[in-house]
Order: structure tokens, then C-alpha cells, then sequence
């Protein structure tokens, strides 16, 4: 036993020296902020959304992919010119219009959008249909804020 606890201590105290200087040369690791706060990018300037608004906290870049940008490759910071109004006013034939967009932005070539109608006084509603015109779900749009949600 006593043996075996002096050559334990023999391999400590030789090992010793040969640990601490690799554990010296490793980088500190990097501070994450406090929620709520910005986290700068590499060049310095501040994550940003495509509403204008910077990315905040380690939960902000759930939606983002690869180099910061959103899915389908778009940077929001090249369409710095656009802004959003409080109001769209968006009528059936726009409604048309973002929807078909939509499609083509994702490369669906092969589906159309039909039954573009006005759903009471807040909403467009529409259907996206194969190119045989079956039906495969049914939205509407908010006129006001331009939402999209999912009826059918």
C-alpha cells in the first residue's frame, strides 16, 4: 500500500511539469453577454435582422444558417432601402403576387396559386394547387400586416 502511494506521487510530481505548460498556452474561452445584449460579429458591427432590428443572445441565430444570413442565402443588410409600413393595404391581386414569389423563391415551379379571394374585411385568402389544379392547402393573408397563416 505504502508502495503503491509512493509511486503514484513519483508520476504526479513527473507529470506535473509536462501538463502545465500545455494547459498554459490554451486561449481563454470567449465571454458570452448577458441576455438581452448584442454580440458582435468579427468585423464588429452588430448581427442584423431582416426587420432592421440586431440579433440578440445565443437564441437570435436559431433561424439563421450559415455565414449569418437566413435561410435561402439572402443577406437583409443588402435591401437596406426597403422598410415596412404599419399598413400594407395589400389587395388580392398583391396577395397573387407575394404568394406566387414565395414559390418561386423556394424554386417551386411546378405548383400555382388559385381561389385568390377577399376573406372578410382583414384578410385575402388563397390556395396553393398542383399544376393538375388539386388543392394542397389554403391561407389567408392579414391585408394589414401581410401574415400568412394556414386555414385548411
Amino acid at each position: 500500500m505504502r508502495k503503491t502511494a509512493l509511486i503514484m506521487l513519483t508520476a504526479l510530481s513527473l507529470g506535473a511539469p509536462l501538463i502545465a505548460p500545455a494547459s498554459a498556452q490554451t486561449p481563454p474561452a470567449q465571454a458570452q453577454p448577458p441576455m438581452g445584449q448584442t454580440m458582435p460579429m468579427p468585423d464588429g458591427k452588430p448581427p442584423m435582422m431582416p426587420h432592421g432590428g440586431a440579433m440578440h443572445g445565443p437564441m437570435g441565430a436559431h433561424h439563421m444558417g450559415e455565414h449569418g444570413m437566413r435561410h435561402g442565402g439572402m443577406d437583409p443588410r443588402a435591401f437596406g432601402l426597403m422598410y415596412r409600413t404599419d399598413d400594407r393595404k395589400l389587395a388580392p391581386d398583391e396577395v397573387r403576387k407575394i404568394a406566387e414569389a414565395f414559390l418561386l423563391w423556394h424554386g417551386n415551379r411546378a405548383w400555382k396559386v388559385v381561389e385568390v379571394a377577399p376573406s372578410g374585411d382583414a384578410a385575402v385568402g388563397f390556395a396553393i394547387a398542383t399544376a393538375e389544379g388539386s388543392v394542397i392547402a389554403r391561407f389567408t393573408m392579414d391585408r394589414k400586416t401581410g401574415k400568412v397563416t394556414r386555414v385548411g
